[in-house]
């Protein structure tokens, strides 16, 4: 692949990756206590493209802060 293309999917990468966890962080201190004590959440990020037709999805878990 081309150097301009690894780039702006580098950047592009990054930027979900940094408002991701801003989001994240947010919605567990919003929470409060009904994200405490060493809760698990189920998670899910669905990734597409329309132009080439990709639909990506992770899933996983992520615990609440002690």
């Amino acid at each position: 692949m081309s150097e301009d293309f690894n780039m702006t999917m580098r950047k592009f990468l990054k930027q979900v990756g940094v408002t991701s966890q801003q989001a994240i962080e947010e919605a567990m201190r919003t929470a409060g206590s009904d994200a405490s004590g060493n809760k698990t959440f189920e998670a899910k990020v669905v990734l597409t493209i329309d132009g080439i037709g990709l639909e990506h999805v992770v899933e996983g878990k992520i615990t609440g802060p002690k």
